[in-house]
């Protein structure tokens, strides 16, 4: 029986006193006549349930923890230490981001709950020194700056300042909007290049830099060019008293060796960890379960690895997603979720190489965050496949001083399939009640199209607040990337292991962990993300979610077997099922033979999905771009048989196409196509006429004669979608 004491209504508990340390439940609390303080309370040392205590004490004899200055040094430190996110943090903080959210994002029962204009997005601006600055993020003190990401698409000039505690002066200067610019000299992966990142162009980078402040920060923009300003700032405010050692340029240079450190650190994590080594290696076969029991507690895993055979693709994706990873710690359920899902890998055996995961595409799975456990812990593996899964499981083993600060880990997996968007929606990742720290996720989705699927932004409400104190800019950039979609990449707290088809058809996997950034929660935490498509698709979304609680703690989440279970879509399925249907009989122009060019012009195949696909036969077409009258191409493609045929062409028009002439198998077609239109469309069946094939084959000349007086742009190009051969 604890109890603790508030200096700021309830926000932080910084001073305790123990009265039993046995088990105890139902208290009550109660002012005496002297000022003591009362406690009646049920306690006993095998059950809370033997007796009733009453016990005082005076206010003043409740203590609060020694006082541990905040600093660079500190901070890194914390950084690198596995164990540190596996206790209620003290000094005690919150975190909030500030970001350049849609404005017009007021509430969810408001017009604007999914305005997606997150840019150029400012809290106010003000005049410094006779130049305008634009405010990012202006907090009080004492706090920290634990992750700073941004991003734009071109013209970086201008000055990013980060002015701390009041002064005039600012404390951080970078001549760009780029985090890369300047003299800051953190290097990778302290700060981080975004995929496609150019230092005078497109991209931006996050950096992890812990920026610590006493008092108050500031960060400003003065913008120098124009372009898109896109960021997200996640800071930390510790509970009033802490006290914080702002940083300086001189406390800057002495943590250099330190910072040198982190980088090392980060960028190879130590893939063995001391202690106790429990292993089994099992057949598991369909509908079974195995548990490895472990050692008694106070102890942590420190260390957990499974290796299945790396079977075939679509074999191990099933049997992966399929195995489940249950753990049960002193009594609860603290992890369900499947196997490949927990490890960051998503559906399959994706490499993964972060601070907390790595998987290794041989099915080597290691997890790395520390898992306490006051008294018993037991891993379990589920298979709830129809054919046997080969596996083994290492679990190592370390002591823990468990105290009340201590915290079990947890981890859920929600699936959910048919996800129409539009209409925009706020799709739920978890939502957890009690008390710890929220420290990452893995999303896993099935985009049955190719379209960017990631407009929407993450939305974390922490503690029934009214307005999420977490609203982003974009999935990606809550991934720590930006201008999606973008390429397989791995940093060590973000990354995206798997993107099956570069507009993100089919499985992509993006995942992310929180270590300075983790979200403290006292009462309860919602996630949030919203479905914005770029065009109409219908999702499968899994979201797998980690966080620290103290016991008692509980998620929205409940295992989901049957989904597990489930057959895994591929992308070739996703391919054929958007591909539109074949005209009957179409020969398709784009798959005939180019047999001749009379220019270096480009003549190549063109996916019409961006102007109604479906009204093309396969939704594709031959796509000449000619450039001059007189320029011509030849196709050919085999006859059926030696019969004479008719030919019918079906075409394209545009505003930018150009008159056509044709002939087949050198015989000149009297009537001529104009290619002009207002808009990208199907032109009507244009019959060429009746033709024998020579050689077995037909040949189709198209000659550019000219140009509709309404064409625009290029004016000459040409599109042919197919031909139908008919009998006379």
């Amino acid at each position: 029986m604890t109890v603790r004491a508030s200096l700021d209504d309830g926000q932080t508990w910084p001073a305790s006193r123990v009265l039993w340390v046995g088990p105890s439940a139902y208290s009550d609390l109660a002012v005496l006549a002297d000022g003591q303080i009362a406690c009646l309370y049920e306690a006993g040392s095998a059950t809370p349930y033997e007796t009733i205590v009453f016990g005082s004490f005076p206010l003043t004899s409740l203590s609060a923890p020694e006082a541990t200055e905040v600093t660079m040094e500190s901070l890194l430190r914390e950084l690198t230490d596995y164990g540190a996110i596996a206790r209620w943090p003290q000094p005690e903080f919150t975190c909030r981001q500030a970001s350049s959210y849609d404005r017009g994002t007021v509430a969810p029962d408001k017009p604007g709950w999914f305005a997606n204009n997150d840019q150029n997005q400012f809290i106010r601006t003000e005049q410094t020194q006779g130049r305008p600055e634009r405010v990012m993020m202006d907090a009080d003190g004492p706090g920290c700056i634990v992750r700073f990401w941004l991003t734009t698409d071109q013209n970086k000039k201008g000055t990013l300042r980060v002015y701390l505690d009041g002064a005039a002066q600012p404390a951080l200067e970078f001549p760009a909007y780029d985090l890369l610019s300047g003299d800051l000299k953190v290097g990778p992966p302290l700060i981080q290049p975004h995929p496609g990142y150019q230092p005078d162009g497109n991209g931006g980078n996050t950096l992890y830099l812990p920026i610590p402040y006493g008092k108050h920060c500031k960060v400003t923009w003065e913008e120098g060019g124009k372009s898109a300003r896109y960021y997200q700032i996640n800071y930390r405010t510790y509970s009033p008293g802490t006290v914080v050692q702002t940083i300086t340029r001189a406390a800057l240079e002495a943590a250099r060796p330190a910072i040198v450190r982190v980088n090392n650190a980060l960028a190879a994590p130590l893939d063995n960890a001391p202690g106790q080594t429990i292993t089994n290696a099992i057949e598991l076969a369909a509908g079974s379960e195995q548990s490895l029991a472990l050692p008694p507690g106070p102890a942590a895993v420190c260390r957990l690895e499974l290796h299945v055979p790396a079977d075939p693709l679509a074999s191990l994706e099933h049997a992966l997603r399929s195995l489940i990873l249950k753990m049960d710690c002193d009594g609860e359920t603290t992890v369900w979720c499947p196997a490949s899902d927990f490890f960051g890998s998503g559906v399959g055996l994706n490499a993964v190489q972060s601070w907390y995961r790595t998987v290794r595409t041989n099915g080597t799975m290691v997890c790395r965050w520390v898992m306490p456990y006051q008294q018993t812990a037991r891993v379990t593996l589920v298979n709830l496949a129809e054919q046997p899964v080969r596996v083994s499981i290492r679990a190592t083993v370390t002591p823990w001083q468990w105290d009340d600060r201590s915290m079990h880990f947890h981890a859920v997996w929600h699936h959910e399939a048919g996800l129409k968007t539009p209409p925009y929606r706020d799709w739920n990742f978890v939502k957890l009640a009690g008390r710890g720290v929220y420290v990452g996720d893995t999303l896993a989705l099935f985009n049955p199209i190719a379209t960017w699927y990631g407009e929407g932004d993450e939305k974390i409400w922490v503690d029934g607040e009214s307005f999420p104190s977490h609203l982003g800019t974009g999935t990606e950039d809550y991934y720590s990337f930006s201008y999606a979609p973008m390429p397989v990449h791995q940093t060590p707290f973000c990354g995206e292991p798997r993107i099956d088809q570069p507009m993100t058809q089919g499985h992509n996997t993006v995942t992310r962990t929180r270590n300075l950034d983790g979200i403290p929660f006292r009462r309860s935490l919602q996630f949030d993300l919203e479905l914005i498509s770029w065009k109409p698709t219908t999702l499968t979304y899994a979201a797998t979610t980690y966080w620290y609680a103290f016991p008692g703690a509980s998620a929205n989440v409940q295992p989901q077997p049957r989904e597990a279970a489930l057959p895994v879509p591929t992308l070739a399925e996703a391919i054929a099922a958007a591909t539109p249907p074949r005209k009957p009989g179409a020969i398709e122009c784009e798959t005939m033979t180019v047999r001749a060019r009379s220019g270096d012009f480009f003549v190549g195949e063109q996916d019409l999905e961006p102007f109604g696909g479906e009204r093309w036969s396969s939704g594709r077409q031959l796509l000449g771009k000619t450039t001059a009258v007189g320029d011509s191409v030849e196709i050919e493609w085999p006859a059926p048989d030696a019969a004479p045929r008719q030919l019918v062409l079906y075409a394209t028009q545009a505003p930018d196409y150009g008159t056509l002439r044709f002939s087949v198998n050198g015989h000149a077609v009297p009537a001529v196509l104009n290619g002009f239109a207002d808009s990208v469309q199907p032109a009507p069946a244009f019959v060429l006429g009746v033709f024998k094939p020579r050689d077995g084959k037909f040949t189709l000349r198209a000659e550019v004669l000219g140009a509709d007086p309404a064409a625009k742009g290029a004016k000459y190009f040409f599109g042919l979608d197919c031909v139908i051969l008919e009998k006379p």
